[in-house]
């Protein structure tokens, strides 16, 4: 499992959650959206289990649970401050929306 969440997209979730030292963020494979539907990445304030893959920036923990390894393995999540959005990337998915592998 490999997940890579930048500084500035952590620093982004950090200050507009917000959150402080120690808390704990869920990353989770959120299905539904605008239009057709689809996948997409959601958060949510969670304690994390054992087995879940742990991210530490800054003194906030981010996680990712089994159930979700299939989506989120080799994601990249940056936040791109010029355009004012968060860019999730995946090599395994050609759509992260509608993931197919390729």
């Amino acid at each position: 499992m490999n997940v890579t969440i930048t500084d500035s997209a952590a620093a982004l979730y950090i200050e507009e959650i917000p959150l402080s030292k120690g808390d704990t963020l869920r990353l989770y494979v959120r299905v539904g959206g605008i239009g057709s539907g689809g996948f997409s990445v959601g958060v949510m304030k969670d304690e994390p289990t054992t087995s879940s893959y742990k991210i530490e920036k800054n003194g906030v923990t981010f996680f990712i649970t089994e159930d979700d390894f299939w989506y989120m393995d080799g994601m990249t999540i940056d936040y791109k401050e010029d355009l004012g959005y968060l860019d999730f990337s995946n090599p395994v998915f050609e759509q992260l929306d509608h993931p197919d592998a390729k």
